[in-house]
């Protein structure tokens, strides 16, 4: 696999340092750590800190959703890995002006531990934290509390940074994003594996008349691997496992994002969308708002993956909010 990089064991940084160099009116990186990743605009004091973060590797998420009405701050990860204690640290005292900060990341042991470190270290130097794990992916556990989180994280992040733009408390920031992470499933498909820098092997083999659905983003095993379908048929497999983990009724409003995973193109998830939209029409349910494109990559993965959020009228208003980042813009 070619890539367009230098140094494989440099990505991460050299990305950093070309994502801050290309968008200085919002994010800038904090001399104290290079892994650190936060807002370059003023806030309100008081307002509640909003941090995400992971693995690099995922991009535009995490530090793409820096920005006004999104998130403060990003803690930046190698590539697939958790970032560690001090830059998350670093980041939360960052973007801490009074109000408390929140965290949120996907449920995944190292993501856990380093931030779980963190904020015992930031409640030491005074920093209130909260957390909430982003849970949405149907396919890595039966149980929610167990479960990845994916690419439904986007909504997750949304609302809560909406919130926090609002003027809400932190415990209402919380409550809303837990709102928000209950009201999410995704599931995914995976076509081809994405190659690591470092190493050059793909992080998965798939036949080439094979698809895998429920793929996790870092190549973790899915739940049925079989011959290539249609994308209309993909998509039915799709929401059939999402809609028996959220019961949708008659009437009921979702926003819904289609996902791609890094290679796979606007014509397909466009080809995608319209096949959700008309089975979710046929059910009687309202697409509210939509979103296609790549959000939550997994590098140059070929797939792509659906995510629905029922809605009511608080999250409904949230996910509606204005915002402004360098790779998400909402009027």
């Amino acid at each position: 696999m070619k890539k367009l990089i230098n140094q494989p064991d440099n990505v991460v940084d050299e990305m950093i340092e070309g994502y801050a160099a290309a968008y200085p009116g919002y994010v800038k990186v904090l001399p104290s750590n290079n892994r650190a990743v936060v807002r370059s605009f003023e806030v309100r004091p008081g307002k509640v800190g909003i941090v995400i973060g992971g693995g690099s590797g995922h991009e535009p998420t995490f530090m793409g959703l820096i920005g006004k009405g999104m998130v403060d701050g990003v803690p930046v990860g190698n590539i697939f890995a958790a970032p560690p204690p001090n830059p998350i640290l670093e980041v939360t005292k960052a973007v801490n002006t009074g109000g408390g900060v929140l965290y949120m990341y996907g449920n995944y042991m190292g993501d856990c531990m380093n931030f779980d470190m963190a904020a015992e270290l930031a409640a030491m130097e005074g920093i209130r934290v909260e957390t909430v794990r982003v849970t949405d992916d149907v396919a890595s556990a039966p149980e929610p509390a167990d479960r990845r989180g994916i690419a439904g994280g986007f909504f997750v992040y949304k609302t809560a940074g909406a919130a926090a733009e609002r003027g809400y408390s932190l415990d209402e920031v919380v409550r809303v994003a837990r709102k928000a992470n209950d009201a999410v499933r995704t599931m995914g498909v995976a076509l081809s594996p994405c190659y690591i820098p470092q190493t050059g092997k793909p992080s998965f083999v798939l036949g080439e008349d094979e698809m895998e659905i429920g793929l996790g983003i870092h190549g973790e095993p899915g739940v049925e691997r079989g011959k290539i379908r249609t994308a209309d048929e993909t998509v039915d497999v799709l929401l059939d496992r999402i809609l028996s983990d959220l019961p949708l009724a008659r009437g009921d409003r979702v926003a819904v994002l289609v996902n791609g995973l890094g290679s796979t193109t606007l014509m397909e998830m466009y080809i995608m969308f319209r096949r959700v939209k008309a089975h979710l029409d046929e059910l009687g349910v309202n697409i509210h708002r939509s979103y296609v494109g790549s959000y939550v990559t997994s590098m140059e993965m070929g797939g792509c993956s659906l995510s629905l959020m029922k809605l009511d009228d608080e999250l409904a208003e949230m996910i509606d909010a204005p915002a402004d980042t360098p790779t998400f813009v909402q009027a």
